[in-house]
């Protein structure tokens, strides 16, 4: 039932007692544009967020699935932390590398 006036800056609606008029300024207008500007653009920045969280979520691995074995990606040899000791503590190390 409200009446704007977008000239004058008016909006006018109706009241048990008369017509109801609120008055604006061009700065509260411009004001107003501006802070209607920045939401619309949060929106988007938003949105845009929960498009690449969502790209990001499909993209990333399964944390459940497991691994049964690890398998290096190349030769390896074990070297025995204390060589006076047993073998059951043994590091291992690529085959290409010094044993010291």
């Amino acid at each position: 039932m409200a009446v704007p006036n977008y000239t004058y800056l008016k909006l006018k609606m109706p009241s048990p007692n008369g017509v109801i008029t609120i008055e604006f300024t061009y700065e509260q207008a411009y004001d107003c544009d501006v802070e209607c500007i920045e939401y619309a653009e949060a929106l988007v920045e938003a949105e845009t967020l929960i498009v690449n969280l969502n790209r990001l979520n499909s993209e990333a691995p399964d944390s459940k699935r497991r691994a049964e074995t690890f398998e290096p990606a190349e030769a390896v040899k074990l070297v025995p932390v204390d060589p006076n000791g047993s073998d059951d503590w043994a590091l291992r190390i690529s085959a290409t590398l010094n044993i010291k």
